[in-house]
């Protein structure tokens, strides 16, 4: 179980507080950063680790703790500030990040970050290594959930769809996806540089159940993920969201791909993130 158990309005705030974390840690990388995919992605990683997740700090070596992956290693930034905020590491480690020595590098590495299950960012690698993990819990007789988070760009990857053909065949009705689909990559829209579209066909068409969400909106978040089925299929969620949600003059804008907040915009981003 979560040891958190937040309700919705509890969420919105630690939401806002990791949008915060965002927003300081991409604009003190001495190598950049990816802050519109960090900002896309909160609510989903917000709803998991103070709702949804069956794992603690505490717990970290757990056999039957819950499993979440971040398939979409570019969007590092925001899965560490989450995890800053769920307890895995101090808030004070935020500023080394891409730093020299840092224990936060540009991607996920596992042997560096508390809390980070598995090594990603070379795109399309963390589904099918959840595919491997679902299946060993499963023979394991473990009650143990796998939830992985990929982008929607990261689906023109082959390697994805050969492991959705797994994990169909086998029934891993304990492993969730979620498509972080907020529709940019790279310099543009992902309809134009790499068109996935239709993704709930696709899935389907792999044997996988298929869920829709507003991936912004955590209530919808919450309750899409909490009314998941078991039913003998791997679960996708298709998370419709928007890259660089949370900041007005970030969201939608491809150009904040590899683009982190110099200036006035760190105040102006704050500004915009204060509680209400």
């Amino acid at each position: 179980m979560n040891p958190f158990q937040f309700s919705i309005d509890e969420l919105e705030k630690k939401a806002r507080s990791i949008r915060r974390k965002i927003i300081r840690l991409n604009a003190g990388s001495p190598a950049g950063g990816h802050t519109g995919a960090d900002l896309s992605q909160v609510e989903i990683v917000t709803a998991l680790y103070f709702r949804i997740l069956n794992c603690a700090p505490d717990r970290t070596a757990d056999d039957n703790r819950d499993i979440y992956i971040q398939s979409k290693g570019h969007a590092a930034g925001g899965y560490y500030c989450c995890l800053a905020e769920a307890g895995y590491f101090s808030p004070d480690w935020l500023p080394t990040y891409q730093h020299n020595d840092s224990h936060l590098p540009g991607h996920p590495v596992r042997q560096k970050t508390p809390g980070v299950e598995l090594n990603t960012g070379a795109l399309g690698h963390g589904l099918p290594v959840a595919v491997g993990m679902a299946l060993a819990a499963k023979r394991d007789g473990s009650a143990r959930k796998v939830f992985v988070l990929t982008g929607d760009g990261e689906l023109a990857e082959g390697s994805n769809w050969e492991a959705a053909l797994v994990a169909a065949h086998y029934q891993l009705d304990n492993l969730i996806v979620i498509n972080d689909k907020n529709s940019l990559q790279l310099a543009g829209a992902t309809q134009d540089i790499m068109k996935t579209d239709p993704l709930e066909d696709k899935w389907k068409a792999f044997g996988l159940n298929v869920t829709h969400c507003e991936g912004n909106d955590l209530s919808s978040v919450v309750n899409t993920l909490e009314s998941l089925k078991a039913e003998s299929s791997p679960n996708v969620v298709i998370a419709n969201t928007v890259k660089g949600a949370g900041v007005s003059f970030i969201a939608g804008r491809p150009e904040w791909h590899h683009r982190v907040p110099k200036g006035d915009e760190v105040e102006r981003a704050l500004k915009e993130l204060e509680d209400v």
